[in-house]
């Protein structure tokens, strides 16, 4: 759990990052593509849109008020971008120094024969 400060019109935010506020934004995301995609579709959407815009806004301590929403949502999902960014990078790394320090077969020397 990571717990970020944002700032918004000079009001104080702080984010709790969980598995649960990750999977929203990408939700979120998501639900913004598919109403991007299909401008049609928007109706149907715009709920589970706002739906998970106040679960997200939930993980942030004081309350957010309305003026901020916009905002805080667009902060929140920066800050899940650059999160998911450092995590990705931290695997490949562990990935590549697990590479380089990955034992390598020994070359047994040949017996002589006497």
């Amino acid at each position: 759990m990571i717990i970020q400060e944002i700032t918004i019109n000079g009001r104080k935010y702080r984010l709790t990052l969980t598995d649960q506020v990750l999977s929203d934004v990408r939700r979120l995301k998501a639900l913004y593509n598919a109403a991007y995609e299909d401008p049609e579709s928007f109706d149907e959407v715009s709920s589970a849109i706002s739906n998970t815009i106040t679960l997200i806004a939930s993980a942030v301590e004081p309350e957010v008020s309305d003026s901020d929403l916009d905002g805080l949502i667009q902060a929140v999902m920066k800050a899940v971008d650059e999160k998911s960014k450092e995590t990705e990078e931290a695997k490949a790394k562990h990935m590549e120094d697990k590479k380089k320090s990955g034992k390598k077969p020994s070359v047994k020397p040949k017996k002589s024969k006497k």
